[in-house]
């Protein structure tokens, strides 16, 4: 059998060959604070919409740490209670 560089062709698995899985994102709730991935991970938002929010005036507040931007919990939780109360008053 001719390798997979001559024929251009990838070689069948094996049966017994783990098949890759890829680790879903883990994030430490309990963290002082997050980065904007970890933020979005834990409130199940895109990061596209993490900035769509800070454009418009009603993202979290964040904070620079050397190069990095990061959201404190205690900012997070004002946030989680903002969003909260526009969505009782829209009702």
């Amino acid at each position: 059998m001719a390798r997979g560089e001559v024929t251009g062709k990838k070689p069948a698995p094996t049966a017994d060959a783990p098949k890759y899985q890829r680790k879903p994102k883990s994030v430490d709730p309990n963290a002082l604070a997050l980065s904007i991935k970890a933020f979005c991970v834990l409130h199940a938002i895109s990061e596209d919409q993490f900035y769509k929010m800070k454009r418009e005036g009603w993202g979290p507040t964040t904070m620079k740490v050397g190069s990095r931007t990061l959201i404190s919990r205690e900012s997070a939780q004002r946030w989680r209670v903002e969003r909260e109360a526009a969505a009782i008053e829209a009702a």
